[in-house]
Order: structure tokens, then C-alpha cells, then sequence
């Protein structure tokens, strides 16, 4: 049975092959590509070496059979993935500025990703996991998939199971006043939240990141973590704060570097690493994916970013 639990959208991504390229011109998209945050974050957990599950809606279509072969060969149990007649696997376009920003364009809500609910969620099976895994765009999606994501929460709680929460923002789907209010059942659940450094400055209100990370440990949160891109990462906690700084690589897609990180993150307690090691690896994961074209396309192996860590030179710290 999975030590790691992840729920939420599974879709496939197609992008923009030039940048600065609106989507409301004619232009080369490439992919489709397997995606969807949460589906990012635990297809990593599993080419880590942790067992682990994941529980969503595809649509009874070739990308929702892209999606099942790329989880099932990465060893992601797939068992609460169930496939829905009369739906379209989900879709998400998108394009990248030169700045590094991108836009979406999603189908979503409407789509077999949709339609996650409740019903999906087995307490039973929520209860052999040590970590339960929720993403803030999972909460974005539809009213039933939000449902989902706190009825997983809650059962994680009450069983003692750590509950992690990436905020993961999406003002495409939703204004960030309701992004607040949808996130904070989850954050008063949640033992570790793993914000952006913007993210963290959206829900909170507060610039400064230290100020920021105290205002949801007072919320109940044990543990802050804060992913800052090329400037690095860094933990706060009531004792402490710990940062880390990023390794040096050249980008090729962002797309989904921080749901890897997460997982590399969890992985390390898993583990049984410290907080700095587990910050460490994180970064290192983070890092071989930007490297790589595909949203889930981060390391293959622990072996492989150990190596990497080996191999490649850290930034300068930028606190």
C-alpha cells in the first residue's frame, strides 16, 4: 500500500513551442504532454522509490490512456484512478513570456477532472498512507473535487497522517479572495505547507517572507516551506529558519519543477533525512527538471539526483 497519497486534476499539457506567442494567435503547439499538479508531484514520489498512490477522473479517450500507461509504468498505484464514460480527459494550453511567466488556458471543470468527488476518496485507503498530498489547484477546479481534497484531508487527520498542502495558485480558475477562503480549511489541517514565494505573499497579505511564514504557523501549520525558483528555497518553523540555496542550471521548461520539488521534499522524511538534507534534495529535483521539456519530466531515479548534487554547483545564497 502507498506511504504517499496524491489527489486531485490529471490532464495533458500542450505548449507553446516559441515564447511570447499568444494563445489568441495561430501558432506551433507541441505536446500533448501527461500534467496535472498533483499527478506531477506523485508520478516523482514514485521514480523516487516511494510507494505511492494516486487517486483522480480521466475520460475513456486516448489521453486518458496516455495517462494510465505513464502512471502504471512509473509504479504509481492506480487503483482509485477511475476512468469516466461520456467525458474528455483534461486539457491545459499554455505559453511562456520571455519574462518566465506563462498563461493557461484550461479545460478543466467541465472535463473528466472535473468530476472527482468524494465518493472517490476510501477512508480505508487514506489510512495506510503516511503522507496525504493536497494541491491548491485541485481546490480550483470544481466544487466535488474540492469536497474530495478535505474529505482526504480530514480523514489524514483524525488517522495522525501528515497532511502537505502546495497552495499552487491558479488566478486562471479563480479570484485569489475565493482562492483564500477555499485554501484555509486545508491549511488548517495541513502539517507542512509548500508555498511559492508569491504564494505565500498572496494568502498571507505580507511581503516579507519570514513575516509571512509566522502568520500560518500561528494558523496551526508546523512547517513552512517556501520555493523561491534560481534564489533557492527555505523552512520555517518555530524553532528555526533554514535556507538553501539553488543549483546552478540552464532552464528549458519550468512547468512543474515546483510540484517535483515537493515530492523530493517528502521524500526526504520519508527518509528520515533533516530538514536541510530533505531542502537539499528538494532543490536538486527541482533543478533536473526545469532542465528537462514536459511537466513531468524530473529525474528518473534517487540515483540520478544524488549524482546530481555530486556534479553540480550550488548559487550564491540570495536571502
Amino acid at each position: 500500500m502507498p506511504d504517499v497519497i496524491a489527489l486531485g486534476e490529471i490532464l495533458v499539457e500542450i505548449m507553446r513551442k516559441e515564447k511570447d506567442v499568444p494563445h489568441y494567435t495561430s501558432g506551433v503547439y507541441l505536446g500533448p504532454y501527461p500534467s496535472g499538479a498533483p499527478a506531477i508531484f506523485i508520478d516523482a514520489v514514485a521514480r523516487l522509490g516511494i510507494s505511492s498512490g494516486f487517486i483522480g477522473v480521466v475520460g475513456e479517450d486516448d489521453f486518458g490512456k496516455m495517462l494510465i500507461n505513464r502512471l502504471r509504468k512509473d509504479k504509481v498505484d492506480i487503483r482509485y484512478l477511475r476512468v469516466l464514460k461520456g467525458y474528455t480527459t483534461g486539457t491545459a494550453f499554455v505559453m511562456y513570456y520571455s519574462s518566465g511567466d506563462r498563461r493557461f488556458v484550461f479545460h478543466l471543470r467541465h472535463s473528466a477532472a472535473g468530476q472527482l468527488s468524494p465518493s472517490d476518496v476510501d477512508p480505508d485507503y487514506i489510512a495506510t498512507a503516511k503522507f496525504v498530498h493536497i494541491m491548491g489547484s485541485s481546490l480550483s477546479v470544481s466544487d466535488s473535487s474540492r469536497e474530495a481534497c478535505y474529505k482526504a484531508a480530514r480523514e489524514a487527520k483524525k488517522r495522525g497522517i501528515t497532511v502537505t498542502f502546495d497552495p499552487n495558485l491558479r488566478p486562471e480558475l479563480l479570484d485569489i479572495k475565493i482562492i483564500r477562503k477555499i485554501c484555509a480549511p486545508v491549511i488548517a489541517l495541513c502539517d507542512i505547507i509548500m508555498p511559492s514565494e508569491k504564494e505565500i505573499q498572496a494568502l498571507t497579505g505580507k511581503e516579507n517572507l519570514i513575516e509571512a511564514g509566522n502568520d500560518l504557523l500561528k494558523r496551526g501549520v508546523e512547517m513552512v516551506v517556501i520555493k523561491r525558483g534560481e534564489k533557492g528555497s527555505l523552512v520555517i518553523t518555530e524553532n528555526e529558519v533554514i535556507y538553501e540555496p539553488a543549483y546552478n542550471v540552464n532552464e528549458v521548461d519550468p512547468t512543474g519543477a515546483g510540484d517535483v520539488f515537493d515530492g523530493g521534499f517528502i521524500v526526504g522524511l520519508i527518509k528520515g533525512w533533516s530538514i536541510r538534507q530533505s531542502l537539499e534534495f528538494a532543490n536538486a529535483v527541482g533543478a533536473i527538471k526545469v532542465t528537462n521539456f514536459g511537466p513531468m519530466e524530473g529525474p528518473k531515479s534517487i540515483e540520478e539526483v544524488i549524482q546530481f548534487m555530486k556534479n553540480t554547483r550550488k548559487k550564491k545564497i540570495k536571502v
